[in-house]
C-alpha cells in the first residue's frame, strides 16, 4: 500500500504547567510567516539605508507636532463660512446616498439571478464572474474612466460609485440569499409557487435585515469615497473644500476642523445604521 505523504508538521511545546502544546505547522501558515518575517527584515533594512540627507528628525518631529496640535486643538474655518460648510457636507453626503440607493435597488435585482438557489448555475457563476472583475478595479479608476465621457466633476463620481457599489453589494446581496433555509424555499415550490412568489413571500422577508446591514456598510463606505471624490474629481463636497485647506491654503486649522466635521458625520451615520437594524429586527 502506497504510504501518503502529509505536508502538516507539528511543533510540540512544553508549557509551565507541564501540559504539552502542539501547533500545527501546514504549508500556508509557513509561507505566510516567511512572508511576513521577509518584509520586516526589508522594512527594517529600507529605514536603516535610506538617504536622510540634511533632514533634521528632531526639527522635523517638532513641526509635525506643532501641525498637529494647529489641526485638532485650534479648529477654526478661515475660507468659507460655517453655513458653506454644512452646505459641503450635505452635498457629499447626497453624492453617498444617491449612489447607495441606486445601487442598491439594481443590485436586489441582480442578486436574485446570481443567487445558486434562485437561478440556474450558469447564469449565477457568470454573473459572479463579471461583477467581481468590475470590484476588481478600484472606485477611483472607474471615475476616472467615466470621467472621459462626463467630464470631471459629480456625474463621473456617482457612475463610478454606483458602478462599484452594484458590484459590491450583487455579491453581498447574493451570499445572504444563498444563506437562506432551503426547506423554506422547497416547501413554497413544493405548494405549487413560483419564482415571483418565492422571492416576495420568503427571499425578501426572510434577509431584509441583512439586505438593510450590508446597504448601511455600502453607505458608510461611499460617505468616504465621495470625500476622496470631491479632492481627485472635482466632484465638489467637503472632500474638495479639503484639498484647498491642505494643498492650496495650507491652513491646518480649516484641515482640522473639516476633519472632525467627517468624524462626526460617520460616527452619526453608524448611529443611523445601528438604530434602523435594531427597530427593524424588533418589528420582525
Amino acid at each position: 500500500m502506497d504510504t501518503v505523504k502529509s505536508s502538516v508538521t507539528f511543533d510540540i511545546r512544553t508549557k509551565p504547567s507541564g501540559k504539552i502544546k502542539i501547533t500545527n505547522w501546514n504549508k500556508s501558515k509557513v509561507v505566510m510567516t516567511g512572508t511576513l518575517l521577509v518584509l520586516t527584515l526589508l522594512t527594517i533594512y529600507g529605514f536603516l539605508t535610506f538617504d536622510y540627507k540634511e533632514i533634521n528628525l528632531i526639527q522635523a518631529t517638532l513641526d509635525t507636532l506643532a501641525n498637529l496640535k494647529l489641526m485638532f486643538l485650534q479648529a477654526n474655518l478661515n475660507n468659507f463660512t460655517l453655513a458653506e460648510a454644512i452646505y459641503q457636507i450635505g452635498l457629499t453626503v447626497g453624492l453617498a446616498f444617491l449612489a447607495t440607493i441606486i445601487g442598491a435597488v439594481i443590485s436586489l435585482f441582480i442578486a436574485l439571478f446570481a443567487a445558486k438557489n434562485l437561478s440556474p448555475k450558469p447564469l449565477a457563476n457568470t454573473i459572479i464572474i463579471f461583477i467581481a472583475f468590475i470590484r476588481a478595479v478600484p472606485t477611483v479608476l472607474w471615475v476616472f474612466i467615466f470621467a472621459i465621457a462626463a467630464g470631471l466633476g459629480s456625474e463621473a463620481a456617482i457612475l463610478g460609485m454606483l458602478l462599484h457599489t452594484v458590484a459590491f453589494l450583487v455579491k453581498a446581496f447574493a451570499e445572504s440569499i444563498e444563506e437562506l433555509d432551503a426547506g423554506v424555499i422547497e416547501a413554497l415550490r413544493a405548494s405549487g409557487a413560483n419564482w415571483w412568489h418565492v422571492v416576495t413571500n420568503a427571499v425578501i422577508p426572510s434577509t431584509m435585515t441583512s439586505l438593510l446591514s450590508w446597504t448601511f456598510l455600502r453607505f458608510e463606505t461611499n460617505f468616504t469615497v465621495a470625500v476622496a471624490m470631491g479632492a481627485v474629481a472635482g466632484a465638489g463636497g467637503i472632500g474638495f473644500e479639503l484639498f484647498m485647506a491642505s494643498g492650496f491654503y495650507f491652513d491646518m486649522k480649516e484641515v482640522g476642523f473639516i476633519t472632525y466635521a467627517i468624524l462626526l458625520i460617520a460616527v452619526m451615520l453608524e448611529f443611523m445604521s445601528t438604530r434602523l437594524k435594531k427597530r427593524y429586527i424588533v418589528k420582525s
